[in-house]
Protein backbone atom coordinates (compact mmCIF):
# COMPACT_ATOMS: atom_id res chain seq x y z
CA UNK A 1 0.00 0.00 0.00
CA UNK A 2 1.43 3.19 -1.37
CA UNK A 3 1.15 6.35 1.03
CA UNK A 4 1.32 9.87 -0.36
CA UNK A 5 1.13 13.04 1.72
CA UNK A 6 1.42 16.33 0.14
CA UNK A 7 0.65 19.89 2.10
CA UNK A 8 -0.25 23.19 0.23
CA UNK A 9 0.86 26.37 1.91
CA UNK A 10 1.76 23.77 5.07
CA UNK A 11 4.99 22.01 5.73
CA UNK A 12 4.24 18.38 7.02
CA UNK A 13 6.42 17.62 9.94
CA UNK A 14 7.06 13.90 11.13
CA UNK A 15 4.64 13.90 13.97
CA UNK A 16 1.57 14.56 11.45
CA UNK A 17 3.33 12.20 8.82
CA UNK A 18 3.46 9.54 11.58
CA UNK A 19 -0.34 10.43 13.14
CA UNK A 20 -1.70 10.04 9.39
CA UNK A 21 0.77 6.25 8.72
CA UNK A 22 -0.90 4.98 11.82
CA UNK A 23 -4.22 6.13 10.99
CA UNK A 24 -4.61 4.25 7.67
CA UNK A 25 -2.99 0.93 9.32
CA UNK A 26 -6.90 0.92 10.84
CA UNK A 27 -7.87 0.35 7.36
CA UNK A 28 -6.20 -3.04 6.69
CA UNK A 29 -8.86 -4.66 8.97
CA UNK A 30 -11.43 -3.63 6.54
CA UNK A 31 -9.43 -4.76 3.21
CA UNK A 32 -6.31 -5.47 2.10
CA UNK A 33 -6.82 -4.33 -1.55
CA UNK A 34 -5.79 -0.87 -1.05
CA UNK A 35 -3.32 -0.24 -3.48
CA UNK A 36 -2.88 3.79 -2.61
CA UNK A 37 -4.00 6.47 -0.35
CA UNK A 38 -3.69 10.37 -1.02
CA UNK A 39 -3.35 12.85 1.43
CA UNK A 40 -3.66 16.10 0.83
CA UNK A 41 -3.18 18.27 3.52
CA UNK A 42 -4.24 22.56 3.42
CA UNK A 43 -4.73 25.81 4.95
CA UNK A 44 -6.27 28.68 4.56
CA UNK A 45 -5.88 31.27 6.90
CA UNK A 46 -7.66 29.18 10.20
CA UNK A 47 -9.45 26.68 7.92
CA UNK A 48 -7.07 23.30 7.87
CA UNK A 49 -8.32 20.82 5.06
CA UNK A 50 -7.63 17.16 4.92
CA UNK A 51 -8.68 15.22 1.45
CA UNK A 52 -7.94 11.52 1.36
CA UNK A 53 -8.19 9.22 -1.82
CA UNK A 54 -8.45 5.92 -1.37
CA UNK A 55 -8.12 3.87 -4.77
CA UNK A 56 -8.83 -0.11 -3.64
CA UNK A 57 -9.42 -2.73 -5.71
CA UNK A 58 -10.60 -0.94 -9.03
CA UNK A 59 -12.63 1.58 -6.62
CA UNK A 60 -12.26 5.19 -5.38
CA UNK A 61 -12.94 6.49 -2.02
CA UNK A 62 -13.20 10.20 -1.02
CA UNK A 63 -13.81 12.27 1.78
CA UNK A 64 -12.92 16.17 2.21
CA UNK A 65 -13.27 17.52 6.03
CA UNK A 66 -12.29 20.76 7.25
CA UNK A 67 -11.90 22.01 10.86
CA UNK A 68 -9.53 24.75 12.53
CA UNK A 69 -6.88 21.69 13.69
CA UNK A 70 -5.65 19.64 11.23
CA UNK A 71 -5.18 16.15 13.45
CA UNK A 72 -9.32 16.55 13.76
CA UNK A 73 -9.77 17.12 9.88
CA UNK A 74 -7.39 13.90 9.11
CA UNK A 75 -9.07 12.20 11.65
CA UNK A 76 -12.74 13.00 10.17
CA UNK A 77 -11.56 12.39 7.24
CA UNK A 78 -10.45 9.02 7.75
CA UNK A 79 -13.18 8.23 9.63
CA UNK A 80 -15.52 8.93 6.71
CA UNK A 81 -13.61 6.31 4.75
CA UNK A 82 -13.68 3.66 7.06
CA UNK A 83 -17.50 3.75 7.12
CA UNK A 84 -17.28 4.28 3.17
CA UNK A 85 -14.66 0.70 2.83
CA UNK A 86 -17.48 -0.78 5.85
CA UNK A 87 -20.42 -0.39 4.00
CA UNK A 88 -18.70 -1.45 0.51
CA UNK A 89 -17.12 -4.57 2.49
CA UNK A 90 -21.10 -5.20 3.35
CA UNK A 91 -22.37 -4.32 0.20
CA UNK A 92 -19.97 -6.45 -1.89
CA UNK A 93 -20.60 -9.55 0.80
CA UNK A 94 -24.39 -9.12 1.22
CA UNK A 95 -25.28 -8.43 -2.40
CA UNK A 96 -22.35 -10.73 -4.09
CA UNK A 97 -21.69 -7.86 -6.38
CA UNK A 98 -18.86 -8.63 -8.77
CA UNK A 99 -15.55 -6.80 -7.56
CA UNK A 100 -12.87 -7.75 -10.36
CA UNK A 101 -12.45 -5.01 -12.56
CA UNK A 102 -11.14 -6.56 -15.55
CA UNK A 103 -9.09 -4.40 -18.67
CA UNK A 104 -8.87 -0.41 -18.46
CA UNK A 105 -9.70 2.13 -21.68
CA UNK A 106 -8.00 4.95 -22.35
CA UNK A 107 -10.03 7.62 -23.49
CA UNK A 108 -8.89 10.25 -25.99
CA UNK A 109 -8.22 13.73 -25.11
CA UNK A 110 -9.83 16.69 -27.16
CA UNK A 111 -9.00 20.32 -27.27
CA UNK A 112 -11.63 22.73 -25.76
CA UNK A 113 -9.71 25.26 -25.99
CA UNK A 114 -12.44 27.53 -27.46
CA UNK A 115 -15.27 26.88 -25.24
CA UNK A 116 -15.70 28.47 -21.98
CA UNK A 117 -15.30 25.08 -19.39
CA UNK A 118 -14.78 25.95 -15.72
CA UNK A 119 -13.18 22.53 -14.60
CA UNK A 120 -11.59 19.31 -16.24
CA UNK A 121 -11.31 16.43 -14.73
CA UNK A 122 -9.64 12.82 -16.89
CA UNK A 123 -9.92 9.59 -15.74
CA UNK A 124 -9.45 6.29 -16.97
CA UNK A 125 -12.76 4.52 -17.88
CA UNK A 126 -13.46 1.07 -16.81
CA UNK A 127 -15.04 -1.75 -17.64
CA UNK A 128 -17.68 -2.91 -15.28
CA UNK A 129 -21.52 -3.92 -14.57
CA UNK A 130 -24.19 -1.34 -13.67
CA UNK A 131 -24.51 -2.81 -10.12
CA UNK A 132 -20.79 -1.96 -9.87
CA UNK A 133 -21.05 1.74 -10.97
CA UNK A 134 -24.21 2.11 -9.21
CA UNK A 135 -22.11 0.89 -6.03
CA UNK A 136 -19.35 3.03 -6.76
CA UNK A 137 -21.12 6.23 -7.30
CA UNK A 138 -22.75 5.95 -4.47
CA UNK A 139 -19.58 5.55 -2.72
CA UNK A 140 -17.78 9.10 -4.28
CA UNK A 141 -21.27 10.59 -3.42
CA UNK A 142 -21.57 11.67 -7.38
CA UNK A 143 -24.94 12.99 -9.13
CA UNK A 144 -23.76 10.85 -12.04
CA UNK A 145 -21.11 8.36 -13.20
CA UNK A 146 -19.64 7.05 -16.30
CA UNK A 147 -18.10 4.02 -16.94
CA UNK A 148 -17.53 1.30 -19.54
CA UNK A 149 -20.84 -1.32 -19.60
CA UNK A 150 -18.95 -4.73 -19.31
CA UNK A 151 -22.03 -6.51 -21.17
CA UNK A 152 -22.35 -3.82 -23.96
CA UNK A 153 -18.60 -2.69 -23.99
CA UNK A 154 -19.78 0.69 -24.89
CA UNK A 155 -19.18 3.90 -22.78
CA UNK A 156 -22.27 4.76 -20.48
CA UNK A 157 -23.87 7.05 -17.95
CA UNK A 158 -25.37 6.15 -14.74
CA UNK A 159 -27.32 8.92 -12.59
CA UNK A 160 -29.64 9.73 -10.22
CA UNK A 161 -33.19 10.84 -11.04
CA UNK A 162 -34.82 13.89 -9.18
CA UNK A 163 -37.30 10.96 -7.95
CA UNK A 164 -34.48 9.04 -6.14
CA UNK A 165 -34.01 6.66 -8.44
CA UNK A 166 -31.55 5.72 -11.10
CA UNK A 167 -31.38 6.34 -14.92
CA UNK A 168 -28.95 5.36 -17.32
CA UNK A 169 -27.82 6.77 -20.78
CA UNK A 170 -26.45 4.16 -23.27
CA UNK A 171 -25.06 5.58 -26.71
CA UNK A 172 -27.75 4.22 -29.52
CA UNK A 173 -27.19 1.30 -32.33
Amino acid sequence: MEVLITGKQLDVTPALKQYIENRVKKIEKYTMKVTQIVFTLKVEKYRHMAEVLVKVNGFILQSEQETDEMYVSVDKAMTKVERQLKKHKEKLHNHRVPHDVAGKKETPVQDWADTNIKKRKQFPVEAMSIEEAALQMELLGNAFFLFENRDSKQVNVLYKRKDGGLGLIERSA
